[in-house]
């Protein structure tokens, strides 16, 4: 078939395993400024199966999507060195704060500012949030077929796709028309390493807001070589509705995050009684084991 126009949703989140006790913002947020940055480990898992049907389809190319502050541009930086085309940025204070049903209303109206791509990918869900309604709220505000819990796709042409998808317990195969939705789980094939011809090419990719106020370094290459500009969108940019952003549009307030480490300690024997069961169940929501 021809060449395919595929997005990538991706996100740069907040490293899990290191969470401190100023993880969070007055306002509930999660304060990322305090945390260490990584790519959220399933959407690499959607870039290698995006990258995989360019190779596949000559022509096509892959986009990668991204919503956050300027650091966030690292996730497009990471997305070039695999084998992406392009990137977007969506950066604005009105951006900040966003829950799952702000993000989805962003990412909607940037996906349609692009033009609706034939397939839109992205994880099943981000390591911060764990709550797996991005890609489907997205799909949702488009009016996209959706497949979720991917693990493979095996097959794309004549306007339909075929898919792989983990289920409980087991795996299945379904179809969907194209343009459509889909998001993948962290058992799908794990990305391909960097391109060290890549990383020449584009690292000195920046979106405008990291590009620095006195004089620009090797400013003639920017001048020269277009690619080297991150496109950078704000809310207008993509004619978004100011009350559907950020906070302003996010009804999840989110009320603490914590770091539970888990520690081995004596075993204990409990017998089937009632007592015995409630006295387990108390312990293990006081020390937040569960609940």
């Amino acid at each position: 078939m021809s060449g395919l126009k595929i997005v990538v949703l991706a996100k740069q989140v907040p490293d899990t395993r290191n969470v401190g006790k100023d993880a969070m913002t007055p306002e509930g947020t999660v304060n990322r400024a305090a945390l260490p940055a990584i790519f959220n480990p399933e959407d690499l898992n959607a870039l290698e199966q995006a990258l995989r049907l360019k190779d596949q389809n000559p022509g096509s190319t892959v986009s990668i999507l991204t919503m956050g502050p300027g650091r966030a541009a690292d996730v497009i930086r990471e997305g070039l060195y695999r084998g992406a085309d392009n990137g977007y940025l969506l950066s604005d204070r009105a951006f900040a704060g966003a829950d799952t049903l702000a993000t989805s209303y962003a990412l909607a109206t940037a996906i349609k500012k692009i033009g609706t791509p034939d397939l839109i990918i992205g994880g099943r869900q981000a390591i911060d949030g764990d709550t797996a309604q991005v890609g489907p709220q997205v799909a949702e505000k488009l009016g996209l077929t959706q497949i979720t819990y991917a693990e493979e796709i095996l097959e794309c042409g004549n306007g339909k796709i075929k898919v792989k998808r983990h289920i409980d317990g087991g795996v299945e195969t379904v179809e969907g028309p194209l343009p459509i939705v889909i998001t993948v789980n962290g058992s799908a094939a794990p990305c391909r390493p960097r391109n060290a011809k890549l990383v020449m090419k584009y690292k000195r990719a920046m979106a405008p807001m990291e590009m620095p106020k006195e004089g620009l370094p090797y400013a003639e290459e920017y001048a020269k070589k277009e690619y080297l500009t991150i496109t950078q969108w704000s809310v207008a940019d993509v004619d978004g509705d100011l009350t559907q952003c950020g906070l302003a549009g996010s009804p999840t307030k989110v009320k603490n995050v914590e770091n539970i480490v888990f520690q081995a300690k004596e075993s204990k024997s409990l017998s089937a009684s009632d007592e015995d069961i409630d006295g387990l169940m108390k312990e293990l929501l006081a020390n937040h084991t569960i609940g």
